[in-house]
């Protein structure tokens, strides 16, 4: 079999699509409205600095060094415990199964209001917050087949996009998607330029509040930096395993990270200030996107429809391009593992990955979902918070670990030396085996068992 290389380009918005995300459009604007503001963000990108750089780094080095699937990566550039480091990388590979079976039923709600949208001329969008939280909590809680529908539909474009492989597929739609993704936008942010609630949002965004910052908005971030750099879910070392020699390892990273961070920031700027517009509630949580801004497009008119049909579809090239990358490690590994054919592999994770999506569909279902409970939390609950909360940072330490004190130091500096000075990898070095892991730890542990 005939390996697959991604182009320069390619790989750097390949994973900066699955670093975007739903993380930076639909996670980011709704845990920053929740943790009040800008002081979040400050605190967000100072995670990204001393912790989520320095373990995509790390994830990164695994990869190019061995050029093969997580679990091999691991068991191939270490001579003990290899078994060991091999249940770490896979379970980093099945973290990201799990993350998919949810994350596409998200994808379905998006396309779920891109159809609304797309159907509505004049606008049908609801026109007030009753009446949009009513038509979203229906969909939610009693619509199992018009979900089932729309998860299904997410579900199949991910999976014939994986089909056509990394060059065809993978790279093709990103190097379509994420340009595509950034103008509609940066077009959304210059029509926000014209609304009174702009200044609000650059206030809310950009003037630190640092009052309302606690150990729960830091163990936040942790989780967000994590979830929207697809750290700890074997993207990065699946990605970097199909690198090309040559590309600039450095460069290429910070180039993500910075991707990730505008593309929240504009974002947020975005839909803030549809907020600020309208005097409606910034910290909603999780409905933020799919009840308050329809109720604001609808109030814009036709060009409230037309911002809707841009703004759901941006979503969904954001989403699509970041499914594609938590599905592929498992079937890049099923692939190097088993010589099964890309085809076999894709029937294989996916029917896992449909099982218990449908699972979380019906976990949110009125008389249906509380009866399959656990720990206290629905399904769909569960399975968001022990990935987010628990089982990315993790396989993120784990990670950082092994490029710390496994991989022979030699190997490190040669890799990087080319793009990095030796001071730099020197700081890298330090951070990614003393303060990273440590930092995220400590405040899983307190969190976890002693808040």
């Amino acid at each position: 079999m005939a390996k697959e290389h991604f182009s320069k380009i390619g790989y750097v918005l390949a994973v900066a699509g699955s670093a975007v995300g739903l993380g930076a459009i639909w996670k980011f604007p709704y845990v920053v409205g929740q943790n009040g503001g800008s002081a979040f963000v400050l605190l967000y990108i100072l995670i990204c600095a001393i912790v989520a750089i320095p373990v995509f780094l790390a994830e990164l080095s695994i990869g190019k060094l061995s050029e093969s699937d997580t679990v091999n990566a691991f068991k191939k550039l270490t001579t003990k415990n290899k078994t060991l480091w091999g249940y770490v990388g896979g379970a980093t590979m099945l973290t990201a199964a799990m993350i998919a079976s949810y994350y596409l039923v998200i994808v379905g709600w998006v396309f779920k209001y891109l159809s609304i949208s797309l159907s509505s001329l004049p606008t049908a969008l609801p026109s007030d917050m009753n009446t949009s939280k009513t038509l979203f909590m229906e969909f939610l809680t009693k619509d199992w087949l018009g979900q089932l529908i729309f998860f299904a539909i997410a579900f199949a474009s991910c999976i014939i996009i994986l089909s056509r492989g990394v060059k065809s597929g993978i790279e093709k739609i990103s190097v379509w998607m994420m340009p595509a993704l950034f103008l509609m936008l940066i077009f959304m942010l210059l029509y926000s330029f014209s609304m009174s609630g702009f200044i609000k949002a650059a206030e809310f965004l950009l003037v630190p509040d640092f009052s309302k910052i606690g150990l729960d908005s830091l163990f936040s971030a942790i989780g967000l930096a994590f979830f929207t750099m697809s750290l700890g879910m074997a993207v990065i070392i699946t990605y970097s395993a199909s690198l090309a020699d040559g590309t600039n390892l450095f460069k290429s990273t910070i180039s993500v990270v910075a991707i990730n961070i505008a593309v929240a920031i504009i974002a947020g700027l975005v839909i803030f200030t549809f907020i600020f517009e309208f005097n409606a509630e910034p910290s909603q949580g999780v409905g933020l996107v799919f009840m308050s801004l329809p109720t604001l497009f609808a109030n814009l008119g036709i060009v409230g429809n037309i911002l809707s049909v841009m703004f759901f579809s941006a979503l969904i090239f954001a989403a699509i391009t970041s499914a594609i990358s938590i599905i592929e490690p498992f079937v890049f590994f099923l692939i190097r593992e088993f010589h099964m054919s890309r085809t076999k592999s894709l029937v294989a994770v996916g029917s896992g990955i449909f099982i218990l999506g449908v699972l979380c569909i019906f976990a949110n279902i009125e008389g249906i979902g509380e009866k399959y409970m656990l720990f206290g939390k629905d399904f769909f609950t569960l399975l968001d918070f022990t990935a987010e909360k628990i089982l990315l940072p993790l396989g993120g330490i784990g990670g950082a670990l092994f490029a710390g004190y496994v991989i022979k130091k030699e190997a490190i500096y040669t890799l990087f030396r080319p793009y990095m000075t030796d001071w730099m990898i020197g700081v890298w070095y330090f951070l990614v085996r003393y303060i990273s892991p440590l930092f995220v730890l400590a405040i899983m542990i307190y969190m976890l068992f002693f808040s």
